[in-house]
């Protein structure tokens, strides 16, 4: 069995961890997700997470209700944290070693950002958990993913969602949509799809750091995007042109 990367980045969404019948956190999903990550790292994948934070509150919803957007995105980044720091438990639970790093500070509950022990840590197999975005607002969780990956010299970006990859048009709302399994940073800027923010396909793009979307509620869909089977969508520039 041989996996063609060795570190890897994965976004989870908040909306993916979130129970929606409940409005509470799917426990079950992530044990899941937990556990084909002990998989990984004991055949020597190096894993860092950037969580979102949109099951609890989004800056940008936020702002549409009258709160300061400035003060709207800090509390979207603070959101993230309480993620990070549920996820950190959850992975004691499987006894998978972690450590949550914060850009906010907030030294009482959570470690501060440190690049070089990041950096160490993945080295040693830790799963580095990624919250507070980069401290500023204006900064999507997408994005806070590419520059974290560019940081830490990640192979790819893998965002996991809750649909299967980058359609044609939405299909929550559309019928007859397309599901491409390969697609280059020229028509994802030109068509403009919106499965991440641009800012973060331009800094993938130009850092040269291929993203795959897919379904993280797929079971085993993280070993076989890192096995180099067909799962989600990829992107990167080493793809022909589409046409719609």
């Amino acid at each position: 069995m041989k996996f063609i990367y060795k570190r890897v980045l994965l976004k989870i969404s908040g909306e993916v961890i979130q129970d929606f019948n409940t409005s509470r956190f799917e426990n079950s999903m992530i044990y899941e997700i937990i556990n084909d990550i002990k998989y990984l790292l004991k055949h020597g994948i190096q894993i860092s997470i950037v969580i979102g934070g949109g099951n609890l509150f989004r800056g940008a919803n936020l702002s549409k209700m009258g709160i300061n957007r400035i003060t709207a995105d800090y509390i979207g980044m603070l959101s993230t944290v309480i993620n990070g720091l549920f996820l950190q438990e959850l992975f004691h639970q499987l006894n998978v070693p972690v450590y949550v790093m914060s850009t906010i500070i907030v030294s009482s509950i959570c470690n501060k950002y440190n690049l070089m022990y990041a950096l160490e840590l993945l080295s040693k197999s830790v799963v580095v958990i990624f919250c507070g975005g980069i401290g500023q607002p204006f900064f999507t969780t997408d994005s806070v993913a590419c520059i974290k990956a560019i940081e830490t010299n990640s192979e790819i970006v893998l965002k996991g969602t809750k649909v299967n990859g980058v359609y044609s048009k939405d299909p929550y709302y559309h019928k007859n949509v397309f599901l491409y399994h390969q697609i280059n940073y020229q028509d994802v800027l030109k068509y403009e799809f919106k499965v991440m923010d641009l800012t973060a396909f331009i800094l993938a793009r130009d850092y040269k750091i291929p993203i795959c979307i897919f379904n993280i509620r797929r079971r085993r869909a993280l070993k076989r995007i890192l096995l180099g089977e067909r799962e989600g969508t990829i992107i990167c520039d080493d793809i022909k042109n589409i046409s719609i």
